[in-house]
């Protein structure tokens, strides 16, 4: 699970956009999602989220992230099932109302968390900061801060994994434990994960600053992000997926 928000190298349609396109993309199907409530609808934003992944080549990505979601949205489903008490009583206390919201808030939870770690798949962070400094003129202190912010997620991950190791080495049985009582006992191991981020944190802070981090302008990049007919095709796409959403 550590690896799910690095970067995958390939030479697919959807590596080759431009980092804002595939930006634009991420945006436009959340937005979608939101704005539609149509269960239909929502499938077909599932489909896209999948066929980005088999296109961009990282199948095998797409189905750990699809797989992780999963287990999240079966207990929301559950819980929206039980839940809910408005409409036609189809099972016990379950209703016909009970399992349309259910199905909804599910598919939308999935068709939402899908697209950035499918962006981060196929995109260098790299990329991605550049790109926005140069296409989109955002200030490269607030782009860097987003990209360290993306790139420090697996790091964290890895971390926690490995205290979780230690711990484990040590006598502690997270393998056993299950529901609340494993919440319970990751939760004491926030303290030393915090430690160690705010000191990577100051480590980070020190080197950007020795590389001349506030000297750095938007013509400092000598690569160059420009738009092709793909990127093109793939506004009218999300031109088109944003007006179904409104209209349906």
């Amino acid at each position: 699970m550590n690896n799910l928000f690095q970067y995958v190298p390939g030479k697919s349609v959807i590596h080759r956009m431009n980092p804002i396109t595939k930006l634009l993309i991420t945006i436009v199907i959340c937005v979608a999602a939101f704005l539609s409530d149509r269960l239909l609808f929502l499938a077909g934003l599932l489909a896209v989220d999948l066929l980005i992944g088999v296109i961009g080549g990282v199948a095998n990505r797409t189905w750990q992230i699809f797989r992780g979601l999963l287990k999240i949205a079966i207990f929301l489903f559950l819980l929206q099932v039980l839940l809910t008490r408005k409409g036609t009583p189809v099972f016990w206390i379950i209703t016909d109302q009970g399992l349309l919201t259910a199905g909804k808030v599910v598919l939308r939870l999935v068709v939402v968390c899908m697209p950035l770690a499918l962006m981060l798949a196929v995109t260098r962070i790299s990329d991605l900061t550049n790109a926005l400094v140069q296409v989109l003129h955002v200030p490269y202190q607030y782009a860097f801060t987003l990209s360290t912010a993306i790139r420090f997620i697996p790091q964290f991950m890895e971390e926690m994994s490995g205290i979780m190791e230690a711990q484990t080495a040590r006598g502690v049985a997270f393998d056993k434990a299950r529901g609340l009582k494993k919440f319970s006992m990751i939760l004491p191991l926030c303290a030393p994960l915090l430690i160690s981020s705010v000191r990577r944190t100051d480590q980070t802070a020190a080197a950007a600053e020795v590389r001349g981090f506030r000297l750095r302008t938007r013509q400092s990049g000598y690569k160059r992000y420009p738009f092709t007919g793909v990127d093109f095709g793939a506004f009218v796409f999300c031109g088109a997926l944003l007006a179904a959403a409104i209209i349906l």
